[in-house]
């Protein structure tokens, strides 16, 4: 499977389109105007497609930029609409093309720390963090420091407004997506990992659309060793723009 790293402003037409065929087919209430207005509100999309084929396996929209937060300067990788076809699901080019293409951008964002603002309606995206990383919140065997929760606020407020619950720490937003068929809802079995389990306990609603809003800093020393394997592979996207 092959990755690109594509600046939004010079996305092609007809990735635009599969883009939107694809996540429509594995979500409903995918509504095109909300789609274009979210992509508007991004500025790097990471495509994965067939290598033989050319056909769009998955893809996931990217804003990354560099803001100030209590008197220091952070960068800021905000994850937007993510989706794989589950013909892929077996393919780790997701995780390695990301890792990839946020080390490429790092370069054009290089202020202070650099954090990742991930926001998750399904337990497959939530269980990325404790793959990769060794400390994120909110998790279930530490609680979120004072520090850390006044920047997810602060982060949370400035990218989703009203539609965020400083109190849940849910975002709600106007036309939920919501996975269809065999990627909803979270079998009874893998509540036996306590990562999916505090993810379900903690947002209730995400078959409902609900997204619970995540961080982590990403750094070399946070990561896990899956996380290390993922890093330090050779996989480097091409970037046009």
């Amino acid at each position: 499977m092959k990755s690109h790293l594509v600046a939004i402003a010079e996305l092609p037409a007809a990735d635009r389109e599969d883009m939107y065929g694809l996540l429509s087919t594995h979500f409903s209430g995918v509504k095109r105007a909300v789609f274009e207005a979210d992509l508007k509100t991004k500025n790097w999309v990471i495509l994965l497609k067939d290598e033989r084929s050319q056909t769009l396996k998955g893809f996931s929209t990217i804003l990354m930029y560099e803001t100030e937060f209590e008197g220091e300067d952070l960068t800021v990788v905000y994850s937007g609409d993510t989706i794989m076809d589950p013909s892929a699901w077996s393919s780790s080019a997701l995780s390695r093309a990301w890792i990839a293409s946020v080390n490429q951008l790092r370069r054009k964002y290089p202020r202070g720390k650099l954090y990742w603002l991930l926001i998750s309606s399904g337990y497959r995206t939530y269980r990325f963090l404790p793959t990769f990383w060794q400390e994120f919140y909110p998790r279930y065997d530490a609680p979120t420091s004072p520090t850390m929760a006044r920047l997810m606020q602060f982060l949370a407020r400035r990218q989703f407004g009203n539609c965020y619950d400083a109190t849940t720490g849910i975002v709600r937003f106007p036309h939920p997506q919501q996975l269809k068929g065999q990627l909803q809802g979270i079998p009874e079995e893998r509540c036996k990992d306590p990562h999916i389990d505090f993810f379900a306990t903690h947002n209730p609603h995400h078959d409902q659309g609900d997204e619970l809003v995540c961080l982590a800093e990403i750094t070399e020393t946070n990561l896990t060793p899956a996380g290390k394997r993922m890093w330090f592979a050779t996989l480097e996207p091409a970037a046009l723009v």
